[in-house]
């Protein structure tokens, strides 16, 4: 994800400005908030670990039974949640909803299906019993970004407050009141105080945060700059971190059998979130005979979105979530153009942005002839753009789509379900879809590989990166010490 809250993380001022939220869409300030300071931030984490004590002795049903009630709490404040989603960021009226959906479905996920996940498991051994069960770490960090202000944020929570993890939550600045709503949510769900804590902390206080002994560990979605200046200061502490940074995820055509369905999903698979997603489809691959009629359709499709007001359900093109990452993507098809790439549709600011003419607008835009010296082949661009390439055969289309430093997800369209999956087998990433744009689901894990981060969220295994799968080994009474090892 190349936009985020998230930058290096080194040693904190003394006096940090507050900090404000805009409306990408009008360009005005909503809000003003205080970052937390020095013995404050240690005071918080002081709580987290005394309710660390409580919660995890809690039966797992009664966790699970207050993660179901946050998510009937999250059903129940669907439209307000989603306004202020959209206020907050820019999102479509219509994927904020479906957000607020998908946290609440994460939520439920983990009340229903988590406590059968972590029961303990029995492993066969000669004599005596051996057993593996799961216990929690302590108090986690969570730093999560502003592309989908609830569902990370539900991803990263939901699996650690099951397990018996308390968590701070670092929030993305834009959507502060997001946070709070959350934290608000989850503690009126009935969470002890101190389990969820939402902490409007400066990037020069995660260091602080991270060495202090009760941390066991942290999450990050966020650019690959600020994974590794965490997965730095982490090791540095010797604490386990997960990071989620983005990608570049290609979208591989075999062939032209449903040209129209393709093209939807293409069109569906980039701009989702205004093509503000880490598994948003970026590079669309093509074969030879059709590319022309993919350029074409895809262009045509670009072409038609409404530019508007985000809350209006008859806009399809949004905002960015601010300025600065319109004018940050604005500069990389800048930089394709001057150095000979082409643009079939778009490629500058529409004229219509918003009611002062702030509005973070830019338009959807279809790019060709992109070569490896510019930035838009090798760099995640995080908006509504689409970067289309001619292959002449499937071998070819493989070694493009592997051509990145990348690996978070992929797509693979093609009529021959047999053909596809080879070709899913050979795309070095952690997630490829079939005849469907990259996506998630509660039950499915989520996480990438290469400069995409490592570890995974959501399925079971959202469970156990950050959980002790503790060994109890009985022997009988008596048994002796005849097989005896050390380590």
């Amino acid at each position: 994800m190349t936009s985020t809250s998230v930058q290096p993380m080194s040693a904190s001022g003394p006096d940090p400005t507050p900090f404000h939220t805009v409306d990408p869409y009008t360009g005005r300030s909503i809000a003003e908030y205080p970052y937390l300071v020095g013995e404050q931030i240690d005071a918080i984490v002081e709580r987290a670990d005394a309710a660390f004590e409580q919660w995890r002795e809690e039966p797992v049903e009664r966790r699970a039974r207050i993660l179901a009630r946050t998510a009937e709490i999250i059903r129940e404040r669907k439209d307000d949640l989603a306004a202020l989603v959209t206020r907050e960021m820019g999102k479509l009226i219509g994927e904020s909803r479906a957000e607020v959906d998908l946290a609440a479905d994460i939520f439920d996920y983990y009340a229903e299906q988590g406590p059968g996940f972590l029961g303990p498991r029995r492993i066969e051994v000669e004599k005596g019993s051996a057993e593996l069960i799961t216990e929690p770490l302590g108090v986690l960090l969570g730093i999560e970004p502003w592309n989908f202000p609830l569902y990370q944020v539900a991803r990263f929570a939901a699996p650690n407050l099951l397990v018996g993890n308390t968590i701070l939550l670092k929030h993305a600045s834009s959507c502060a009141q997001t946070a709070l709503e959350l934290e608000k949510i989850v503690t009126e769900a009935g969470a002890p105080v101190g389990v969820y804590n939402n902490v409007f902390l400066q990037i020069s206080d995660v260091e602080r945060v991270v060495a202090n002994p009760a941390i066991q560990g942290a999450s990050l979605t966020g650019s690959e700059r600020a994974g590794a200046s965490l997965a730095e200061i982490a090791g540095r502490h010797l604490k386990k971190c997960v990071l989620e940074l983005g990608g570049s995820d290609p979208f591989v055509v075999l062939d032209a059998d449903d040209p129209d369905a393709t093209l939807s999903a293409a069109a569906a698979g980039r701009l989702g979130n205004t093509g503000q997603s880490c598994v948003a489809s970026k590079r669309f691959i093509v074969p030879e005979a059709i590319y022309d009629d993919f350029v074409d359709g895809l262009s045509r499709r670009f072409a038609d979105l409404v530019v508007g007001d985000p809350s209006d359900p008859q806009t399809t093109l949004g905002p960015l979530s601010s300025e600065q990452a319109a004018q940050t993507l604005l500069d990389q098809i800048d930089d394709a153009l001057d150095k000979g790439a082409t643009v079939a549709v778009g490629g500058a600011r529409p004229l219509d942005r918003g009611p002062d003419g702030n509005g973070a607008f830019i338009e959807a835009t279809v790019l060709t002839d992109v070569t490896p010296d510019m930035e838009a082949f090798a760099e995640e661009l995080f908006g509504p753009v689409a970067v289309v390439y001619r292959v002449g055969d499937e071998d070819e289309a493989i070694r493009l789509a592997n051509s990145t430093r990348f690996g978070l997800g992929g797509t693979v369209f093609g009529s021959d379900p047999d053909r596809a999956r080879s070709v899913a087998d050979r795309i070095r990433s952690g997630m490829v879809w079939i005849n469907h744009p990259t996506s998630t689901e509660p039950e499915l894990p989520f996480g990438g590989v290469k400069s995409s981060g490592f570890g995974r969220e959501l399925s079971d295994l959202g469970l156990f990166e950050f959980a002790n799968r503790k060994l109890i080994r009985a022997f009988p009474a008596g048994s002796g010490t005849e097989n005896a090892a050390t380590g």
